[in-house]
């Protein structure tokens, strides 16, 4: 059997479908099982065991091989008995009709009914779509093809070659080699209605090196890393770093996070690879409706405001006040720090 998938657009999205890739792994054992992803996210799923291959794709890249066409001509040579969609656009559907895959097994969402030969109904309150985890959603599209029902446990793997990169970050850093660092992740590719305040990161992470005798390392991607030089100013403390001048990549945040003791983030891509490999993760929501990221295997509170417009889904407050992020204050967060820490020492005694 030769069954392609079609990976969402978004770190965090595909760590949270990672429980179906496991169910498909599982049920097809010997099949070849191709990941359709952005080439930005390639390096996420490397040492699992779930894709056979890993085809790039993105339809406004400047190289030809990842584009359209070339999608469309692989899928055509690889006569794919099966194409299961984790995306709900109508491009994507449109691509594995084109692409020749016998089966298309996904969502009926967007227009996109006719292309899919086997629907799954989105749940609805009425005409409206309700919210649900999205691990539950991709998990029901496993279910779809026949796989027996699976843990939603996210996982994901650290390599040797990423072990060995977070090794020398921590030295380059100077950080310390006892365990006693906590990762912080302040924003969001999704859109700036995610950020938390430059000035609360700083506050947080200058109180988690003073009180909780904790350095402080700030995740950053390629366009965040004003944000966290910014964070590491304002703290204006010597234990607290940042990766803005370090090598950026997904390797490196999974190294990163399997060294530190846990993480307080947005929901964002490094929320999410953090509790695939086990860490407490204390996180900051805005815009994003909790049910969409509940999974019974993340450990740490998720943090909130009382607002009426909490989880609109923006990427640009709509209001233009943010209170959704501004109004979750360091001092409520470092609390829950405090805590998950205690937590740890009580175990380990």
């Amino acid at each position: 059997m030769n069954l392609a998938v079609f990976l969402p657009n978004w770190v965090g999205d595909i760590v949270m479908a990672t429980p179906a890739l496991r169910a498909l792994r599982r049920r097809f054992g010997a099949a070849r099982i191709v990941g359709i992803l952005r080439p930005q996210l390639v390096d996420l799923l490397d040492g699992t065991t779930w894709l056979d291959e890993q085809w790039p794709f993105d339809p406004h890249a400047g190289r030809r091989e990842w584009q359209r066409l070339a999608l469309l001509s692989r899928l055509r040579r690889g006569r794919f008995d099966a194409a299961l969609l984790l995306t709900n656009s109508l491009h994507t559907a449109l691509l594995a009709w084109l692409g020749g895959a016998r089966q298309r097994i996904g969502y009926a969402l967007h227009g996109r009914g006719p292309l899919v030969n086997q629907r799954l109904d989105a749940p609805r309150q009425g005409r409206r779509l309700r919210p649900a985890p999205m691990v539950e959603s991709y998990l029901a599209l496993a279910g779809a093809m026949g796989c027996p029902p699976e843990s939603p446990r996210l996982e994901l793997v650290v390599t040797d070659a990423e072990r060995r990169l977070g090794a020398r970050i921590w030295q380059t850093l100077g950080l310390r080699t006892d365990g006693r660092v906590v990762a912080l992740n302040s924003s969001g590719a999704y859109g700036c209605a995610k950020r938390w305040p430059v000035e609360h990161c700083g506050t947080l992470a200058r109180r988690i090196v003073e009180q909780l005798d904790h350095d402080v390392l700030l995740l950053c991607g390629p366009t965040e890393c004003r944000q966290a030089r910014d964070a590491v100013r304002h703290a204006a403390c010597g234990r607290v770093f940042s990766l803005a001048e370090q090598p950026m990549s997904l390797p490196a945040t999974k190294a990163c996070l399997e060294r530190s003791r846990l993480l307080v983030s947005t929901d964002s891509g490094p929320r999410h690879i953090a509790a695939a490999l086990g860490k407490p993760v204390v996180t900051l929501l805005g815009p994003t409706l909790p049910v969409w990221i509940e999974n019974p295997t993340v450990r740490g509170p998720m943090l909130r405001t009382d607002l009426d417009c909490l989880g609109c889904g923006r990427r640009v407050c709509p209001l233009r006040h943010h209170r959704c992020m501004r109004e979750l204050r360091p001092e409520s967060v470092l609390a829950e720090v405090a805590a998950l820490l205690q937590s740890q020492v009580e175990q380990a005694a």
